[in-house]
């Protein structure tokens, strides 16, 4: 029988999509066979618009332990035996309909990810996207959001180290909830998802399925909120508690080296958790689903298959190895259950029982078809483009009411108000917490500790996505450099709009093109990631949002270095470009073109090259125990960065530097590849000279002490002030 337009829809399958599925079949696929097609080739599972442009990262590194795209997670050897494993995922539109469970199992399913590659989580990184605060229904996705981070993070025990909050109308409807999770394992030890081993075991441990997350990966997180269509059923819902003593029972089962592989059921469950471990062993699967513990009455094959249910894993086991490994999650009472074996044939046998309801060849079913599409700008992006400094009036309150309004704008101002519902200091692993530019932690049994950061900036993609995206990579680098490490890789969440409309590929493709030259310049491979489209609500979609998350290494946990001011008596100075002459430049995407004068327009640019120089000063700076702080200086520009500072340190800072006629462009404009560092007075003929030898400025701006924020007699306010107006400033915009 004909299949219904319905209910390609249902399962955000294309016509010409069905025709291939027949074509590869050579006959009609049942419905349960159907729906296993459209989790396997939806845009969240099959990447269809976007793995070609993936191709373009390289992942080549003496430090990378894994493949991308083939585990569930990057893998880095760090040295002494050890690997950092770290992944970022996206749980965007499932937090669009629930914010608070769409929040919380989008952490619970990154550390799984994380899980799965034999790790134990050490920390979480969030980055989060919202419109205003002042429309109530922004407001309630944002505090439930942070409800859901909070809560389950807190309750499972994995501190959350770091992030970023950004506001903008683009994000209204659609909030971005991009989690980032990062493990620690032996190097030899790492887990793998291929299931090779004829007649093993399929274990099935964790939660009973529900019918919760039914119809996430294809029908939720592969279309826009174009149709006002009831999707609650298909948000997922958490039980920390449970994934917690499911983390322990699945390292203990690990450490017994009797597991062959673990997969993790995340994105279109038990169908993509078991035809992934198959197809990466290149074995095949035989699944009874009447033995798949269940907590509800009645659910159909289709129902179990699909069903996206939390807190459960795959584990597959040698058959004289299984009493073993179910003695371990009887002792953490997590049930257990075989549900199948690996067979030698590369295909999927689903039954209930003596019931065969699904026969399918692993081969097309895990292969989506791939399109490369023609991207070009719309008419409008090549417009904003165009900026001239003289359009731009310089504004009337003056440099200190700029500065005050800047640091009260809810982009800019702390976020110690999300950060404090957050447990940072578990496992006590934490040498740097959140609200530097970079978070630290040691590891334990050695001198070195990592830094991770995460970022983002969508106005600068919408302006020109190559750019854009090479300055994310920078600023990411740029923030792990600022806390003394070394950038080995990052893990990538690109979060865009529906990839078939021609200016929404172009962001895509430029922005990747554009990320990719900048880890090679910077040496840092792309090691995991995951894509997000069809992120549009009422035909509009959000701004191109690539955030990358970082991990960087110090050999020497001791140089940690922060961003605030050190104490009294310090040099403060710029790396980087100087403040005597301003470009048109300056003001792409910043914080002051859009909070001033409400426009996004200019056009960014990096030179990649130099920004590698600026870096290596700062960190061999920082090694030498020369400088005794580093801040990026990013949103707001070099007053924010130089008050930022000040507040953090609780000291004053008096400036005195070049600043030519347009003091708002030198002030507040967001030229890259700059960092704020303070140091002894003794150490400044050493910075310039370290600076020198790689051809990069340093400009003396100021000396740290008093109880007055004070810059070129333009300001001067009283710490106090500035930290009033910094601190509350997210706080009076939540209410």
């Amino acid at each position: 029988m004909a299949v219904t337009k319905e209910t390609l829809d249902e399962i955000a399958l294309s016509r010409a999509e069905y025709d291939l599925i027949l074509e590869r079949l050579d006959r009609e696929p049942n419905p349960v066979e159907l729906g296993m097609f459209g989790a396997l080739w939806s845009e969240h599972c099959g990447y269809k618009h976007s793995r070609p442009l993936l191709r373009l990262f390289s992942q080549e590194s003496s430090r990378v332990l894994s493949k991308t795209g083939a585990e569930n997670a990057g893998a880095v050897d760090i040295g002494d035996g050890l690997a950092v494993v770290f992944k970022v995922e996206s749980h965007n539109h499932p937090s669009a309909v629930e914010p608070l469970q769409g929040a919380a199992t989008g952490v619970g399913g990154i550390v799984r990810d994380i899980l799965a590659m034999g790790a134990r989580p050490i920390a979480l990184l969030n980055s989060l996207r919202f419109g205003p605060l002042d429309d109530p229904q922004n407001l309630h996705l944002f505090h439930g959001v942070v409800g859901g981070i909070s809560w389950y993070g807190n309750c499972i025990g994995v501190p959350d180290v770091a992030g970023e909050i950004y506001f903008d109308e683009s994000y209204s409807g659609n909030p971005l909830v991009n989690a980032m999770c990062v493990g620690l394992v032996q190097s030899d030890k790492i887990a793998t998802s291929a299931a090779s081993a004829v007649d093993s075991v399929v274990l099935l441990v964790g939660a009973g399925t529900g019918r919760d997350g039914i119809h996430g990966a294809s029908g939720l997180a592969s279309r826009t909120f174009e149709e006002e269509v009831e999707l609650r059923p298909t948000v997922q819902v958490g039980n920390p508690f449970l994934e917690k003593v499911l983390i322990e029972a699945c390292l203990e089962a690990l450490e017994t080296g009797l597991v062959h592989a673990i997969q993790d059921l995340g994105a279109a469950g038990l169908t993509s958790a078991a035809i992934e471990s198959a197809a990466s062993g290149g074995r095949g699967i035989r699944l009874d689903l009447a033995q798949v513990h269940q907590r509800e009455e009645g659910m159909s094959p289709y129902e179990v298959m699909l069903s996206e249910s939390q807190e459960r894993m795959l584990l597959i086991v040698a058959p004289e190895n299984e009493a073993a490994i179910r003695a371990v999650f009887d002792k953490w009472d997590v049930t257990c259950k075989d549900i199948g074996r690996i067979i030698a044939d590369q295909t999927a046998q689903v039954s209930v029982g003596p019931d065969l309801v699904a026969d399918l060849p692993i081969g097309p079913l895990s292969q989506a078809p791939q399109y490369r599409l023609e991207g070009k700008p719309s008419g409008e992006d090549i417009k904003r483009l165009k900026l001239e400094l003289d359009s731009v009036p310089l504004p009337e309150g003056g440099a200190e009411e700029t500065l005050l309004r800047l640091l009260a704008s809810p982009n800019i101002a702390s976020k110690q108000g999300v950060y404090r519902q957050y447990d940072h200091q578990v496992q006590t692993n934490t040498v740097v917490g959140p609200g530097s530019d970079a978070a630290v932690l040691r590891v334990k049994g050695t001198k070195k500790a990592i830094a991770l950061a995460i970022d983002g900036n969508g106005r600068l993609c919408q302006l020109d996505p190559y750019q854009g995206g090479m300055i994310v990579v920078a600023e990411v680098c740029r923030n792990l450099t600022c806390s003394g490490a070394l950038p080995l890789a990052v893990t990538d969440c690109l979060n865009f709009g529906n990839p078939e409309r021609p200016e929404i590929y172009y962001q895509l493709e430029q922005c990747i093109r554009g990320m990719a030259e900048a880890c090679r310049v910077l040496d840092v491979p792309v090691v995991s990631g995951n894509v997000s489209l069809y992120n549009e609500s009422r035909g509009q979609a959000i701004f191109p949002t690539p955030v990358l998350g970082g991990l960087g290494l110090l050999e020497d946990v001791g140089n940690a270095t922060r961003s605030a001011f050190a104490g009294e008596g310090l040099v403060v100075a710029l790396l980087g470009t100087d403040t005597s002459e301003v470009e048109p430049y300056d003001l792409a995407g910043s914080e002051y073109l859009q909070r001033i004068h409400g426009r996004v327009e200019g056009s960014p640019r990096i030179d990649i090259n130099f920004e590698k120089r600026v870096q290596q000063v700062c960190r061999w700076a920082i090694e030498q125990g020369r400088i005794t702080s580093a801040h990026d200086c990013s949103e707001g520009g070099l007053a924010v960065t130089l008050a930022e500072c000040s507040i953090q340190g609780k000291v004053g800072f008096t400036g005195e530097f070049p600043v030519p006629e347009r003091w708002d462009v030198a002030l507040f404009g967001e030229r890259q590849s700059r960092i704020v560092v303070s140091l002894p007075e003794s150490e400044w003929d050493a910075l310039v000279s370290l600076a020198a030898g790689l051809g990069v400025p340093v400009t003396k701006l100021g000396y740290t002490g008093g109880d007055r924020f004070k810059v070129n007699g333009q300001v001067d306010l009283p710490v106090a002030q500035i930290s009033d107006v910094w601190n509350n400033g997210l706080e009076v915009a939540s209410g």
